[in-house]
């Protein structure tokens, strides 16, 4: 018995060594990077993770980033990018630690990365132990996760404020909960920004070659401004920057009654705010119009947003709404008397595409838009995976396509943005193509080239074109202080500056 007693005490040791050496070695890798962005919030993260790599490496820096998003990707400093491998197919807030590492090896000027933690205590851990990042992203505070971050948003809020740095910086652009934010960056030390999505004009957001948000490239643009990129750099430097697999695009199709069809995968943005954002900006740009129909796929774990989903189609006005899934009732009990006619129930569990797109198809006009929303699990994958089997409309010569991929003023550009190549769709579900992962391996048996990271000058530049506030406790909100060194860059304090923080 002693014996046994005798071996638990000396593998207790043994783990608690390894467990300091693993730790150590972690924190030598972090410390090799002298920028870490980490981007949190509810919605878009995987996105702004893009934007913010492709503006910092439009800027001249080493960048390497990782998504969590739609399909988890590892982005090199070149901008190719591959799955990230998960062992069973389980995420898990640990292999940060090997993406760090993995980083690393690059010697990067920047590391940019999305939070993949859900759970508040895990937040603070991502944050305090695996990233410990020195600007962070808090994107917004949405309608989601609430059983773990909630039950009100101004609890999610606080959640979120969890991956804050202390002593660091911090961009938002988050505008009702910002005097949530304001107060947990006070308590942490942090400098609040806050990233203006009027400043973002539409001839800037017309260069992008998919759908994005104002809000999302103004937050990009304020870390590129901090670690002082100039603003049409960072700005060239995202519209290169391929997008995430789970982009919003809008698809045409030929049905089998040979009727036009635009299609819009909004499963994405499951929560309410977000939907009603994707549906009315692609309907503002023209990429779908009326005859508008929606489908609402639900899910038995997810009954609560199948009602939520059902509660703004009055906001959509659509003709017809398609419910499936299951079950389906949860959906079309939530939708108004008044709108609850135009409801057809196609639901079901594990009821195949075959039996009910035929019926959902037959509904539709000729030249009429379909938009997906709720969860994409179950019904929703076999809906995606039957429209992929129908031929595509190529018949559009009105440049309708070329509106859907770059208008936002009301005008049909009839080409792209000149020097502006746009890139081929991406399939969230498609593995990558075999030539990419052959060449990713042959690069795995070179040598990686150490990179000297330059001296960063110091010296006066323009101040970030965003709003950036301190509350003090005696006299309210204020401008920054004293002068700042932060990271490895060195701002001045802003002069003159007598912006007011945004209000709820």
């Amino acid at each position: 018995m002693l014996y046994l007693y005798f071996v638990l005490l000396i593998s207790g040791v043994l783990l608690l060594i390894a467990g300091i050496v693993e730790q150590r070695r972690h924190y030598a890798a972090l410390h090799t990077i002298p920028t870490r962005v980490l981007v949190n919030g509810i919605r878009g993260k995987s996105s702004i993770t893009r934007l913010c790599a492709g503006a910092l490496r439009g800027g001249g820096l080493v960048t390497v980033a990782k998504t969590t998003g739609t399909a988890a990707r590892f982005i090199h400093p070149d901008a190719t990018e591959e799955p990230v491998y998960r062992k069973f197919g389980i995420a898990n807030v640990v292999e940060q630690i090997g993406i760090v590492r993995r980083a690393a090896t690059y010697r990067p000027h920047a590391l940019v990365i999305e939070c993949m933690a859900v759970m508040p205590a895990l937040q603070e851990v991502n944050q305090s132990k695996l990233i410990r990042s020195t600007i962070g992203v808090l994107c917004n505070v949405r309608e989601d996760h609430l059983a773990e971050m909630g039950p009100t948003l101004d609890d999610v809020a606080r959640s979120l404020c969890r991956s804050m740095p202390e002593n660091g910086i911090c961009v938002t652009a988050e505008k009702e909960r910002f005097h949530i934010l304001q107060e947990e960056a006070n308590a942490r030390n942090c400098r609040l920004v806050y990233a203006d999505p009027e400043t973002v004009s539409d001839a800037e957001l017309r260069g992008f070659s998919w759908f994005t948000f104002k809000e999302n490239v103004a937050i990009a643009l304020a870390v590129a401004e901090l670690l002082g990129i100039d603003r049409e750099v960072a700005l060239q430097g995202m519209y290169d920057a391929p997008p995430d697999p789970g982009v919003l695009s809008v698809e045409r199709y030929v049905t089998p009654a040979n009727r036009r069809l635009a299609f819009a995968n909004v499963f994405a943005a499951n929560d309410p705010e977000s939907t009603l954002m994707n549906v009315n900006q692609l309907l503002d740009l023209g990429a779908v119009g009326r005859p508008l129909n929606v489908v609402i796929n639900c899910r038995p774990d997810r009954v609560e947003r199948n009602g939520q989903m059902g509660e703004i189609i009055p906001d959509l006005r659509p003709d017809n709404v398609f419910v499936i899934g299951h079950p389906a009732k949860s959906a079309i009990d939530a939708i108004p008397a008044a709108w609850r006619d135009r409801a057809v129930d196609l639901g079901g569990d594990r009821r195949p595409a075959e039996e009910f797109m035929p019926a959902l198809l037959g509904r539709m006009p000729d030249g009429s838009s379909l938009v997906a929303i709720g969860n994409i699990h179950g019904q929703g994958e076999e809906l995606l995976e039957y429209l992929a089997e129908l031929p595509a409309d190529d018949s559009t010569d009105d440049g309708a396509d070329q509106y859907a991929e770059y208008g936002t003023d009301g005008t049909w550009p009839q080409q792209a943005p000149a020097g502006h190549a746009q890139p081929p769709r991406l399939d969230p579900y498609a593995s990558y193509p075999l030539a990419q992962e052959e060449r990713y391996q042959a690069a795995q048996t070179q040598e990686i080239p150490l990179v000297r990271i330059p001296l960063q000058p110091t010296g006066v530049h323009p101040g970030p074109v965003v709003l950036t506030a301190h509350r003090d406790p005696d006299d309210g909100w204020s401008v920054p202080g004293p002068e700042e060194s932060f990271g490895w860059f060195h701002q001045p304090p802003h002069q003159g500056d007598d912006r007011t923080p945004p209000h709820s």
